[in-house]
């Protein structure tokens, strides 16, 4: 079996990572910061163990089902940890920890299948599908345990061995879930690494890997993009999003407003396809602002291990100013919180749930995602005009449209240029449907088959039919 270190890792004199807890701005515990030369050893080790790994559908799909079963039972070691060092509220890291048992049973029995191809000619052509190899994983800080199960179950089930690097704002989450793996699967097959950069940067450009994949900013994507492009490496990039969300003139604001709040804050605001930009009928407008910053009042803010709390702190020192700067210069150029709009006086990286109104729409809180717990809502005179602000953006993650007439709704949504639009509801995914964006949001597929495709190659046996 797998032989992974334990959550701290071994100590490494004048290497260590330093974990901050979110909710006291202190670090409480270190991680190793590996050295990009361990790589090649660790990518040696996980082609030898590919050999093997690819060589039996059936043992796979047996280890990654014994991993679920494994991942279920360490639920109540993993959460409290991922909630420590991310600042989520216990729930959601429970939430997280069973999706991520979820998604290796879903993958572990997923068939690529065969394929044959007939085009009138007296041969035979069948599609086949045959692992890359050693692949990389980069996964960010806003769902260590979720967006690295998203990564390595496909990867992992199409018969690749993996190298997977966590944010170093999260390691230990997920250098614990390694362990728990450790148990259900052979050694080398899933290999965690920790540190900071240049690490991530040699393990995307490094010539034994044949996939990456990435989650993050579109900078660092494109950075990862041409590392892999050295050794003519795939990869797939999901680099954020700037979701809108267009209130029709029928929605009925009461009964949307809790899902509407929630698609926005949760986890305070950190998920890249949360809603970011509200787009509210003009008439409607004030009684939209005034339904979502009553909830932000409201909400709970503290430490994701209190069981009353809602939301947590903001993740890290550098994201809580982004927050605070993105806020300040939509207030300086004229825009009114009507709920928030300032950190809040306690340790720990605390911002204050935040609705914008009177914004300039060229602001950069509305232009670009703020990835935080600030809300704008914007108002419009025509439905063309909201459809028009909502695609002007770089981005193309997500959207939604929220309304009574459902048919209407529907319409409305296929005119936004995004990878996945959702009506009166936004950012629900179920393991079985696709997940990519346009423009800069991101290149390649994953989720359900299309994500198991992604870790697979075609091979394609051709022959004549029998005489």
């Amino acid at each position: 079996m797998a032989t992974q270190p334990s959550r701290r890792g071994p100590a490494i004199p004048g290497r260590s990572l330093p974990v901050i807890d979110p909710a006291t701005g202190e670090a409480f515990d270190e991680a190793p910061d590996q050295h990009p030369d361990e790589l090649d050893a660790i990518i040696g080790r996980a082609h030898q163990a590919w050999r093997g790994w690819r060589a039996d559908p059936l043992a796979r799909t047996t280890a990654l089902l014994a991993a679920a079963d494994a991942v279920e039972a360490a639920g109540a070691g993993l959460a409290p940890l991922l909630t420590r060092e991310q600042g989520k509220p216990l729930a959601e890291s429970y939430a997280e920890v069973a999706r991520t048992a979820a998604r290796l049973r879903y993958f572990a029995v997923l068939d690529p299948g065969r394929r044959l191809i007939t085009d009138g000619r007296p041969v035979r052509s069948e599609i086949r599908w045959r692992p890359l190899g050693p692949v990389a994983a980069i996964v960010p800080w806003n769902f260590p345990l979720q967006l690295a199960s998203a990564k390595f179950a496909p990867a992992l089930a199409a018969g690749n061995t993996m190298v997977l690097k966590p944010s170093p704002f999260t390691p230990l989450s997920t250098r614990l879930l390694g362990s728990v793996l450790s148990a259900a699967l052979p050694a080398d097959v899933l290999t965690i690494v920790t540190g900071h950069e240049p690490l991530g940067a040699r393990l995307a450009s490094h010539p034994g890997i044949r996939h990456v994949t990435f989650t993050g900013s579109a900078a660092t994507g494109r950075a990862v993009a041409e590392g892999a492009a050295a050794s003519l490496g795939r990869v797939t990039l999901e680099l954020g999003g700037n979701d809108a969300a267009i209130l029709l003139e029928d929605v009925d604001v009461e009964r949307i407003a809790d899902r509407l709040f929630w698609a926005a804050f949760r986890n305070c605001g950190q998920v890249c396809m949360a809603v970011k930009r509200v787009y509210a009928p003009a008439r409607l407008h004030s009684g939209v602002v005034e339904a979502l910053a009553q909830r932000a009042r409201t909400a709970v803010v503290g430490s994701g291990l209190d069981p009353g709390t809602q939301l947590g702190p903001v993740n890290n020192a550098a994201q809580l100013t982004r927050v605070e700067r993105y806020t300040a210069q939509a207030l300086a150029d004229g825009a009114r919180a009507a709920a928030g709009g300032h950190r809040l006086e306690r340790p720990g990286y605390f911002y204050a749930p935040t609705v914008l109104t009177e914004v300039p729409p060229a602001s950069p809180v509305v232009t670009e995602e703020q990835f935080g717990p600030v809300l704008p809502v914007l108002p419009y005179g025509s439905l063309d005009e909201a459809v028009a602000a909502a695609n002007d953006t770089g981005f193309g993650l997500g959207g939604s449209v929220w309304g009574t007439d459902l048919d209407r709704a529907e319409e409305v949504a296929g005119r936004l240029e995004c990878g996945t639009a959702w009506i009166n509801h936004h950012a629900e995914l179920s393991l079985a449907q696709p997940f990519a964006g346009v423009k800069d949001s991101g290149v390649g597929v994953a989720g359900g088959m299309w994500g198991l495709y992604g870790n697979l190659r075609p091979f394609v046996v051709h022959r004549p039919e029998a005489a």
